[in-house]
């Protein structure tokens, strides 16, 4: 992973511990963090059911038997149709940065370092491949 990504993980953690004066509590910030994931899955609700600027499609993964697991891929489908549009694109991406804001604050107060985190679960990644999944 490139260090510039771990600079500005580590300056948005600093920030929020800066900002963090509501949600001092491991409580008030894990309520909060489940809340803003829910306010992520109902955002991109909202682009297929208010919007319509992508459209779900979604029927039974189809793999072939004979596939190598490295092929799989060609063989699973998102089950999104179309693109986000700017106005949900916007909506979207501010209800994500809002769960991280929460995610960041968790670690802050459990003293955990969300780099590190990142970092070891691309290593991790980098090491198993595929094998990750079981």
């Amino acid at each position: 992973m490139k260090t510039r990504n771990n600079e500005v993980v580590c300056l948005f953690q600093d920030k929020v511990s800066e900002l963090l004066l509501r949600h001092r509590s491991i409580l008030d910030t894990l309520s909060q963090h489940a809340e803003s994931a829910i306010r992520v899955n109902k955002s991109i609700t909202k682009t297929v059911t208010n919007c319509g600027c992508i459209s779900v499609n979604a029927s039974k993964q189809q793999i072939p038997p004979e596939v190598s697991l490295e092929d799989c891929r060609k063989y699973l489908h998102s089950h999104i149709e179309g693109s986000l549009c700017e106005n949900c694109r916007e909506m979207v991406e501010e209800e994500m940065g809002n769960n991280l804001f929460y995610l960041a604050a968790i670690c802050h107060l459990l003293d955990i370092k969300l780099d590190d985190i990142i970092q070891r679960k691309y290593n991790n990644l980098e090491t198993l491949g595929f094998f990750h999944l079981s």
